[in-house]
């Protein structure tokens, strides 16, 4: 049999055809890149392999990792390895005990039993068949005896892949590897079926499009826009796992169109297709939708925080557009927007740390495009105190909103972040700008005052602070001479 990367004459293949491949050294025969991936692969679990065959058990690796091993795709975690057998989940707990650090069964009932050997997270799931109940989020779980029955479970025939570990033959029987080649995404069966058996489905459609560049099947499409209403059985937090997942991809708009141009956006991030409008009807400029996926794109995909930023930050234009003397104004849309914001990540059930900087750098958007009209030091300390820990963020974001193909506006805008952030380096490098404290702490004003603990001193304590923001340090003779002048006014009062 012919040895390439991609094969369509065949569902059944053995990498590599050579029987030289078990047991040969490494270096001691050329291997492709293909080989090499593959034979990463091999290593890692062949003391699983072993144990698996001795016991009367088929074993082998599926999904993510055989796809990204056959198009070198970098795997999400590289020592994180997903494996599927024919055993039985009390079967695989037997087997693997013996030779593994660490074992844990919370997915049993889905047939599940994880382990990590030598370093290596190892998950292995019973052959199965999963579907919903129709108006279940509850997942019926099905054993089954064939390798077959189990790929035509998964989502896309690009994950419905497996190499059998005994003899290295990879089973492909719906061409993934070929759909891969022709950058096209479809599911092994009907996908009306394959949706039906889990919603997310059509959800994370939208991430294998927009991370490997596939162009959906029109079946699948038509799928997802007859059945997306199904998405609402499925749990809030589901869909905010997909969901994150899309937006670290490193260009997500092609999943992000999918999501708004087959519906299903309007079930969980109605915000997003509300964004469909333009920015200035008279003039025809670019819409806020399409704009907003510039935004993400541009920003790290690593940090998702920051994805998530670049994606609310215009939700409050739609509510806000106005016309003013024949010029469209979305006055005020940052503030709407953080509003916004935090109430769908709440109903997404995203933790409060992550509302609270996400809604924090929506607000904080617009901000510095006052800077052009003078800063004091005073304003470029209030400027990096209410950015806090997210000083950094909120210049990335700034800097990313940026998508005018003027180059004059755009090399203005880069000239504008580029002298306030040399600013407050200055700033912090003089004055330690996000840590300093004031020059008198409580037990001096408490001293100097003769106050007992208490809220009086809580004030000035915050009038000392302000002072240190506004003005930056004093010293402690300024800072004596301001208190007084303060006191003195609080008791006139």
């Amino acid at each position: 049999m012919q040895r390439t990367e991609f094969c369509s004459d065949a569902t059944v293949q053995r990498y590599p055809a050579s029987p030289t491949w078990r047991g040969r050294k490494v270096g001691a025969v050329s291997m492709t890149p293909l080989e090499q991936r593959f034979d990463a692969l091999f290593t890692l679990a062949r003391p699983l392999a072993a144990r698996f065959e001795a016991a009367g058990f088929e074993l082998y690796l599926v999904g993510g990792c055989v796809r990204d091993a056959v198009i070198g795709a970098p795997p999400k975690a590289e020592r994180d390895i997903d494996l599927t057998t024919n055993a039985r989940p009390e079967q695989i707990e037997a087997i693997v005990t013996p030779i593994a650090s660490t074992v844990w069964d919370q997915g049993r009932k889905f047939g599940t039993i994880g382990c990590r050997i030598d370093g290596v997270t190892f998950e292995i799931t019973t052959f199965r068949a999963d579907a919903y109940e129709p108006d279940s989020r509850k997942p019926i779980v099905a054993f089954g005896d064939r390798i077959e029955s189990d790929l035509a479970r998964r989502d896309f025939t690009i994950n419905a892949m497996a190499i059998r570990l005994s003899d290295h033959e990879l089973i492909d029987p719906y061409d993934g590897r070929l759909d891969l080649l022709t950058k096209r995404l479809r599911t092994p069966l009907d996908p009306a079926i394959s949706f039906e058996d889990d919603p997310l489905r059509m959800l994370r459609a939208a991430r294998f499009l927009a991370r490997f560049d596939l162009t959906p099947d029109p079946e699948l499409i038509a799928a997802v826009e007859r059945d997306h209403e199904r998405l609402a059985i499925v749990s809030a937090e589901r869909i905010r796992d997909e969901l994150c997942e899309l937006l670290v991809v490193p260009t997500s708009a092609p999943g992000l169109t999918f999501l708004v141009d087959t519906g299903l956006a309007q079930h969980f991030l109605p915000e997003l297709p509300g964004l469909q409008l333009e920015q200035d009807p008279i003039h025809r400029h670019k819409d806020v939708f399409t704009h907003t996926l510039a935004v993400v794109d541009k920003t790290d995909h690593t940090d998702p925080i920051l994805r998530l930023a670049a994606l609310f930050h215009d939700v409050g234009k739609p509510k806000t557009r106005a016309y003013v003397n024949g010029n469209v104004s979305f006055r005020n849309h940052d503030l709407v927007g953080a509003k916004m914001t935090k109430v769908r990540m709440r109903a997404l059930k995203f933790s409060n740390d992550e509302i609270a900087d996400v809604v924090r750098l929506v607000e904080l958007h617009l901000r510095v495009h006052t800077y052009d009209l003078g800063w004091t030091d005073s304003a470029v300390r209030r400027y990096a105190r209410d950015a806090g820990p997210l000083l950094d963020r909120l210049n990335a974001l700034i800097r990313c909103d940026c998508t005018t193909r003027n180059p004059r506006k755009a090399a203005e805008l880069a000239a504008r972040m580029d002298d306030l952030e040399k600013r407050i380096d200055d700033l912090r490098k003089r004055e330690d700008l996000l840590s300093k404290r004031p020059d008198l702490d409580g037990e001096a004003v408490m001293a100097h005052l003769g106050l007992e603990p208490g809220p009086i001193v809580g004030k000035a304590m915050k009038f000392l602070t302000e002072l240190l923001h506004g003005e930056g340090p004093l010293g402690q003779e300024e800072a004596t001479r301001r208190l007084d002048a303060w006191w003195a006014e609080q008791n006139r009062s």
